[in-house]
């Protein structure tokens, strides 16, 4: 009878040297080590894993979203529709991670919370920095980074930056749409604001596939990327009201009630105007 046990084949290397193996490469001693609970409790290391393994998630989603400003500045519209397809993956595991938080119940939490003094979410600047991608612009989300000159540098840079919307409709003027000049050269410090100038731009876009299809696609797939982060927005107001119901959060905001008017910032306004029209066209 044979054992219950793999051979391993001759080809697999064992003999290894420092500084070649999967977690040097990985540099997994450092990221395993950074999980440092300051408390005994056992659910403690659940939270900071859902929030270190966000962290990464969102640092992908950036190295993705600025890849992509970067094609649709260049005019390679096309070449950054692979990435949309990527974002739409990482945004999928962002949602999912709020389920393994939510088997935490309000009294495990309890047990720690206190520990986090001041620390909030609202100060992750990965989180600020895609906001900003993303067209939510907003000088005072920097105030949290005074302390530290390099983030608060890298943050500024975003803000002042064009955003992934701001770049489309560069894209949609070199390519001879009737993208108004205001909209093209304005204070991008400054959350955007709906045009109807570029509302018509995009009633004569989704009014003929056919003929503007790149800019077409281009459109679906930032209503994808903001419907998703809308419900990625729902799903931690309803984790958080899950866990500590309408307490203040430990960075001193209302909570649930901060949270929730997240939920009516829009990024690419024009994009969501656009259906009303094409459902009640005698009602533009």
């Amino acid at each position: 009878m044979s054992e219950n046990r793999r051979e391993l084949e001759t080809g697999i290397h064992v003999e290894l040297h420092k500084g070649g193996t999967y977690g040097d490469y990985l540099h997994l001693d450092e990221l395993l080590a950074a999980q440092r609970p300051v408390t005994t409790v056992h659910d403690e290391m659940l939270f900071i894993i859902q929030h270190h393994t966000s962290e990464l998630w969102i640092k992908l989603l950036l190295h993705e979203l600025d890849c992509a400003a970067t094609l649709v500045r260049a005019d390679r519209l096309g070449e950054s529709f692979k990435i949309f397809a990527r974002v739409a993956h990482v945004q999928r595991m962002l949602f999912e991670q709020w389920a393994v938080l939510e088997t935490m119940t309000p009294s495990e939490y309890a047990q720690f919370r206190d520990a986090l003094g001041k620390a909030s979410g609202f100060q992750s600047y990965q989180y600020r920095a895609l906001e900003f991608i993303l067209g939510n612009k907003d000088a005072n989300a920097l105030k949290p980074h005074r302390h530290d000159p390099r983030i608060h540098a890298e943050l500024a840079a975003r803000l002042a930056a064009p955003s992934l919307y701001d770049e489309f409709l560069g894209w949609l003027a070199r390519h001879g749409h009737a993208v108004p000049a205001d909209r093209l050269a304005r204070d991008f410090t400054q959350p955007y604001e709906s045009s109807a100038g570029v509302l018509d731009v995009v009633r004569a876009i989704y009014a003929d596939p056919a003929r503007h299809y790149d800019a077409y696609d281009m459109c679906e797939k930032l209503v994808d990327v903001e419907e998703r982060f809308q419900l990625w927005r729902f799903r931690h107001m309803t984790a958080v009201k899950r866990i500590i119901g309408f307490a203040a959060g430990t960075g001193g905001s209302s909570g649930v009630g901060f949270l929730k008017k997240a939920l009516d910032l829009t990024f690419f306004p024009e994009l969501w105007e656009v259906r009303t029209l094409i459902a009640s066209p005698g009602k533009s």
